[in-house]
This record gives structure tokens, sequence and C-alpha cells, in this order.
């Protein structure tokens, strides 16, 4: 009887240290869960903030995109009319010319 008595006392033992262990790698895994938790948190802020930037600089991309293609618009349409002056200029220039020597021509005879 003594001897099932040791038998038993033994398997307590073991059953009380498998118990702990089982504790123990609980607690391990806690500690885990806690810090990848906490890992979790932090990217999640830092995607959060990430994401408003990302927001705040494709709205500044769009106005300043859409300013430069007022500009691109603004210095075509007055490229045109100066090329217009110019032709403008160039004929203006041309008839001052022919009614120049049409009067020399008549101032001549």
């Amino acid at each position: 009887m003594a001897q099932q008595g040791a038998t038993l006392q033994n398997f307590n033992n073991e059953l009380v240290k498998s118990i702990e262990e089982l504790r123990e790698k609980r607690e391990q895994i806690s500690r885990a869960i806690l810090k990848e938790e906490e890992e979790k948190a932090k990217i999640s802020n830092d995607l959060r903030i990430l994401t408003e930037r990302l927001s705040r600089i494709n709205e500044s991309l769009a106005r300043k995109i859409s300013a430069r293609n007022e500009y691109d618009k603004t210095i075509q349409e007055t490229e045109q009319a100066y090329m217009k002056i110019l032709e403008s200029s160039q004929t203006l220039l041309h008839v001052l010319k022919r009614e120049t020597v049409n009067l020399n021509k008549q101032v001549g005879q």
C-alpha cells in the first residue's frame, strides 16, 4: 500500500509540474499577445497618420495640377494672341512700306 501511495504521489507531482509548465507557456503567450497588440496599435496609428498625410498630399497635388493646367491654358492663349499681334504688325509694316512707296512716287512726279 505504501508503494501505491508513493506512485500516487509521483503522479500528483508530475501533474502539478505539468500544470505549472502549461501556466508558464500560457504566460509567455500572454506576453507575446500583449507585445503584438501594442505593435498592432502603433502600426494602426502610423497607418492612420500616413493615410491622412496621403489624403492631404493628393488634395494638394490636385490643386497644383489644376493651377498648372490654368497656367498652360493662359500661356497658350497669350502666345496665340501675341502671334496674331506679330502677324498684324507685319501686315501693317508691309502696308506702310507700300503706301510710302506710292506716296514717294506721287511726290516725285
